[in-house]
């Protein structure tokens, strides 16, 4: 006899579960069917602000080879210029549409990106469906009116909502438009190029050959990357939004005011990261990381509840009267100037690309260093000052309201000046950082910091502009050399003499020459201070 007591809902369940299971192979089996054909795509279908669009996603063979730049749309092509790709703006042209140029010599930026970064990603595209009757006046899609009888997108719903289903793209019917995405458009074209030929020619802007390429050769050697890796790139697939050239009802001109309120509407929407808000988030940049760590965890520039902000987060310049130190760009810079000269290795290999982030030892050996730039900084008699003075009042200069001390060592760009003079004696010339210190501190004491926009500062037409009366970002570079100078690190007569020649044309001012007593003098009777 069974005891077994029968539990009604376990069958109930199972046959659920079965019957679910059948419904998932059939659904796998009917969209086998229907994505097996290569003139429609599954897509998600969105409305916002009445436009619809059709969301879905599409390899990037797909995307380089079936999608154009927007400037090749019919009604532009009297004012398109092929070799460029861009559209030559005239009083006609800019009013069918306001397009942006494209940059060229961001294509091989963009291709190395997308080849060497293993973590690479690109935002979905934004692109407009054409069709043939679109340019034909005299076409049977458009009635009597001038309004079209049908959208050029071709959607078959597959549930009941009409919001899942099929986008016909075939090519023989369709041309796609990149409308928002044309540089990732180069950059997948590019990659697509590389892969298929084995190199590609660098362009300058203007799309002018620049006489160097990129190979896939010397791409495997520099990034240790595995030929089958790049070859499955074609694969990847990218987000992409279709939209219609032409909606049912619309005339043609209506049409293209849409499209082209839409480009404008996305591009004004996507404002910019301020150089501080990408040194935030930065997390390929070894130079980056390392300054956010020094400002929020050195005892010199981290947040206090006693104490005004000593960091701008966000902007890359201090006003006179803020009460900031500096700002996380400034500390980046001086990151980068400084522990530049230690880790090369850590820019990127040409200008355009994205960093490899370092490995967590080397980053653990830069936040060290640093930190013992910083703890040096910290000592100085101008920064002691911080404990009881605010840093507006040393940094004003002493025409400005309220006065101030005019001291360098409060200005973003004077502090990167400072960190890139160091970073070169430490690392390059082999001093010491105590040894550098004890100069400074002393140099400071005597007020050789202080006073900027007086002659008798050595930073005057240097760092301070004594025609515009402000700090100039230009003189960064001799005032760091003047502070090597300074500091003993220029023995060679001969860079010596350039180096004076340098302070003497800085400290002109229209063809009048000041020398450190504030009188007019020859250039040749400006001369070098002495030697710390």
């Amino acid at each position: 006899m069974n005891d077994s007591v029968f539990d009604p809902t376990i069958e109930i369940a199972r046959e659920y579960l079965e019957r679910e299971s059948k419904e998932k192979q059939v659904l796998a089996l009917l969209l086998e069917k229907f994505l097996g054909k290569k003139d429609q795509i599954l897509v998600q279908k969105t409305e916002m602000g009445g436009t619809e669009a059709y969301v879905g996603s599409v390899t990037l063979e797909w995307f380089a080879g079936r999608v154009h730049f927007a400037s090749g749309l019919p009604l532009l092509q009297k004012k398109y210029n092929p070799e460029t790709d861009n559209i030559e703006i005239d009083a006609d042209s800019i009013d069918e549409i306001q397009q942006r140029p494209l940059d060229w010599s961001r294509q091989a930026p963009l291709v190395q990106y997308l080849a060497a970064r293993k973590n690479h990603k690109f935002p979905p595209v934004l692109v407009v469906i054409n069709q043939l009757w679109v340019d034909n006046p005299k076409a049977a899609e458009w009635d009597s009116q001038g309004r079209a009888k049908k959208s050029t997108t071709d959607f078959t719903p597959l549930d009941q909502d009409g919001k899942v289903g099929l986008l016909k793209i075939s090519e023989d019917d369709v041309t796609i438009y990149a409308l928002d995405g044309q540089h990732r458009l180069m950059g997948v074209q590019g990659l697509m190029e590389l892969l298929k030929t084995g190199k590609l020619q660098r362009y300058k802007k203007d799309k002018t050959a620049d006489d160097t390429f990129i190979t896939v050769a010397n791409l495997i050697e520099q990034y240790q990357l595995d030929p089958a890796y790049l070859q499955s790139l074609p694969k990847e697939k990218i987000g992409i939004e279709f939209i219609c050239a032409v909606a049912a009802g619309e005339t043609r001109i209506q049409a293209r005011r849409r499209v082209r309120s839409i480009f404008v509407h996305v591009n004004l929407m996507a404002a910019p990261l301020t150089k501080g808000q990408l040194a935030q988030l930065n997390e390929d940049d070894g130079f980056a990381i390392v300054a956010r760590k020094i400002a929020t965890s050195h005892p010199l520039l981290e947040q206090r509840q006693d104490r005004n902000p000593r960091v701008n987060w966000n902007s890359a310049t201090v006003a006179a009267n803020s009460t900031v130190l500096t700002t996380l760009q400034a500390l980046q810079d001086m990151s980068e100037r400084y522990l530049g000269q230690k880790f090369p290795h850590w820019k990127p290999l040409e200008k355009g690309l994205i960093p490899m982030r370092p490995e967590n030892d080397e980053l653990e050996q830069g936040i060290e260093e640093f930190k013992k730039l910083f703890d040096c900084l910290a000592n100085l008699p101008s920064y002691q000052l911080l404990e009881e003075e605010n840093s507006s009042q040393l940094r004003r200069f002493s025409f400005e309201k309220d006065g101030g001390e005019g001291n360098m060592l409060f200005r973003p760009v004077a502090q990167v000046a400072l960190a890139q003079a160091l970073g070169i004696l430490v690392f390059k010339k082999g001093f010491l950082l105590a040894d550098i210190f004890k100069k400074l501190r002393k140099f400071d004491q005597q007020g050789g910091f202080s006073g900027m926009e007086y002659p008798q500062s050595l930073w005057y037409g240097v760092l301070y502009d004594p025609n515009k009366k402000r700090v100039q970002v230009a003189g960064r570079d001799l005032a760091a050399k003047l502070v090597i100078y300074v500091l003993g690190g220029i023995q060679d007569q001969m860079e010596r003499a350039e180096l004076r020649k340098d302070l003497a044309k800085a400290r002109t001012v229209e063809d009048k020459t000041i020398g450190f007593d504030g009188k007019f003098v020859e250039p040749k009777a400006v001369g070098l201070p002495a030697v710390l």
